[in-house]
């Protein structure tokens, strides 16, 4: 009988708050609010109603919600048409949608 492969991911669901900082090896889905750091190794996915105040650092990231600080992608970074996104990008690929809010710097790297 063959397995089925299932994706593993994380997620902090609305109404959920983390002061401090979180470390995750697979994907990370922010429906909550995070006050500090996230590192993750997958993708970071900030919902439309998620709030993040701090730093990231990923693979891969989709914005849909806010996030205020400094973000670093090493892959492609989305802001979706919902995003707000205040503070300092570094990305290899930067994707924006037609009403996504971005006020700060960006850097694009190889």
């Amino acid at each position: 009988m063959a397995q089925q492969q299932s994706t593993l991911y994380n997620a902090l669901t609305s109404g959920s708050k983390i002061i401090g900082t979180v470390i995750a090896d697979q994907d990370f889905r922010i429906d909550g609010t995070i006050e500090g750091d996230v590192q993750c190794t997958g993708k970071v996915i900030i919902g439309e109603h998620g709030m993040l105040n701090g730093s990231v650092s990923c693979e891969n990231a989709d914005i849909h919600g806010t996030l205020d600080g400094k973000i670093k992608v090493n892959q492609t970074l989305t802001l979706r048409a919902t995003a707000k996104l205040t503070g300092d990008v570094a990305t290899g690929t930067l994707i924006v949608e037609p009403n996504a809010q971005f006020n700060g710097t960006c850097t694009m790297q190889k």
